[in-house]
């Protein structure tokens, strides 16, 4: 049986049966994930979560778990690969030099302004912004799961990567890993602790990892670290 294809809608009254039911359980995996971790939610739990009466709605749509959350994170990654399109868009129409600043609010942005307009993003990013942080492989690699691959995650790579001309290849990918774990973490952090999403609380915790991520990325390269790498 094959996976039905989720959309990235919100439920209404409008949409047939079987998308609003795929779309409750898609929200209910997300909430209690980021309320207990995945490990400790079971198909029943979700089910019973979204409001469904058939135990096997779950298996139905999405086959079992894995599918569920391979479900759940193509209908986000389009969410923030829309909204990330639609902000290079802008910069472009603007003709304004593209600055660095620029850049590193399209790393972070798209995420937060979903999460500002709809509750139930944040519960995704709480459910697995965390799964980046402490990957054990590339975090590029973790983040395009939920949002950082795409055209628009293509251009803004090529686009970083041109801005730091002064960083080598190995250096440049170190950094980009500690800036994506580094932007995973405060958004899961700052969702978690249910702070503000707008207003000067939320104004100030978006500039100062827009600065920490500017300053990151932007660094001289330490004699240091330029001996460690040709070891590499």
């Amino acid at each position: 049986m094959q996976t039905k294809q989720p959309s990235s809608r919100t439920p209404n009254s409008r949409q047939p049966r079987s998308e609003t039911t795929q779309i409750a359980l898609m929200e209910a995996a997300e909430k209690l994930i980021a309320q207990h971790g995945a490990h400790h939610v079971t198909l029943k739990n979700i089910v019973i979560e979204a409001g469904q009466k058939n135990p096997s709605a779950l298996q139905y749509h999405f086959q079992n778990l894995k599918g569920l959350l391979d479900a759940i994170h193509t209908r986000r990654r389009k969410q923030v690969q829309t909204k990330r399109a639609e902000m290079i868009a802008e910069l472009e129409r603007s003709k304004q030099m593209v600055k660095l600043r620029d850049l590193c609010e399209l790393m972070i942005l798209p995420s937060f302004l979903l999460a500002r307009s709809d509750t139930k993003y944040r519960n995704y990013v709480m459910a697995f912004s965390f799964e980046i942080v402490t990957s054990r492989y590339s975090a590029l690699d973790a983040a395009k799961k939920i949002g950082g691959g795409g055209e628009s995650g293509a251009q803004l790579g090529t686009l970083l990567r041109e801005a730091l001309p002064h960083l080598g290849d190995k250096t440049y990918a170190a950094r980009m890993d500690l800036a994506i774990r580094t932007c995973s973490a405060a958004m899961g952090s700052h969702f978690q602790q249910k702070s503000p999403m707008s207003g000067p609380k939320a104004e100030f915790f978006l500039t100062s990892v827009l600065d920490a991520l500017e300053g990151m990325l932007s660094a001289p390269v330490s004699k240091q670290t330029k001996t460690a790498s040709k070891q590499l």
